[in-house]
């Protein structure tokens, strides 16, 4: 599987690159950013995967959360994929901001016009890893993941449903409960079909209720001048309680007079990027 250097820039005696490649998933090209620190020029690092909100492609993170200090300082390559497959030509995929096109919500689509294409679920799953773990400097058995809103929805479904795969999560603000929501049901409505008992495979909040695996430490931030914690689409509370109920262990901190943006990602990427290196250094 070819890569394509797109863009190399020297940050923090490391390298913040970008890379272009032809998914078998999602069947198009995709953009990743990875950076590389300067323990992957003597050894191999282990591998924290950074998953973005809605709109984003895989340079928002990179270019504005200011994350690459701390990766430099703890020896962490982190990756940041893009949001979605991008130029399918598929009906309806740049009609609106909260489906299709930047808005893969992380599933694995079920649905036509959309099953071909939209498998973000089991392209950050599976593909990603192989070709990150074949192309750089890996540890393949010390990676963790994290990410900010749909990206954090994404990250708690991704630790949840595969126990002992990521040492550690953490998440900025994500959609907790998105069978409860406005975003969540129009994604997961018009990705995985009518039927809301099929929604819940992709839901934090019901996932964590029968969650029994490896013990998983997960650190939430969350900004309380946030407009989408006030309209409803985040819906942390109903996960923290499940967490709760099963015994799972969550910080969850709630970040006074801070909003959704990645000024907020920024405040607090270094408690994060700590928080994994605890985990992923051990």
């Amino acid at each position: 599987m070819a890569l394509k250097q797109v863009s190399s820039n020297k940050c923090f005696e490391g390298f913040q690159k970008v890379f272009e490649h032809d998914s078998a998933e999602l069947k198009c090209k995709m953009k990743f950013g990875i950076y590389l620190p300067p323990k992957a020029e003597t050894g191999k690092c282990p591998v924290l995967y950074w998953l973005s909100g809605l709109t984003c492609t895989e340079q928002n993170f990179i270019t504005k959360a200011a994350f690459q200090q701390a990766a430099a300082e703890h020896g962490l390559i982190v990756v940041a994929p893009d949001t979605s497959p991008r130029g399918c030509n598929i009906e309806g995929e740049d009609e609106s901001w909260d489906f299709g096109t930047g808005a893969g919500f992380y599933v694995d689509a079920t649905e036509d016009p959309w099953k071909t294409n939209y498998r973000m679920y089991s392209y950050i799953k599976d593909e990603l890893p192989k070709l990150i773990n074949a192309n750089f400097p890996t540890d393949p058995e010390r990676m963790s993941i994290f990410g900010h809103s749909m990206g954090g929805h994404g990250a708690l479904i991704l630790a949840l449903k595969n126990p002992g795969k990521y040492k550690s999560v953490s998440a900025f603000a994500p959609i907790c409960n998105p069978i409860q929501c406005q975003w969540g049901k129009k994604a997961l409505g018009g990705y995985l079909g009518p039927d809301a008992s099929k929604w819940e495979a992709y839901d934090a909040t019901q996932l964590v209720k029968s969650y029994s695996g490896a013990r998983l430490d997960i650190l939430i931030d969350q900004g309380k001048d946030d407009q989408f914690l006030s309209a409803g689409q985040l819906l942390p509370d109903n996960f923290i309680a499940a967490c709760t109920e099963r015994k799972v262990p969550v910080v969850f901190r709630l970040q006074q007079g801070y909003d959704h943006s990645y000024y907020f990602i920024a405040s607090f990427i270094n408690d994060h990027i700590k928080h994994h290196a605890k985990y992923l250094n051990a």
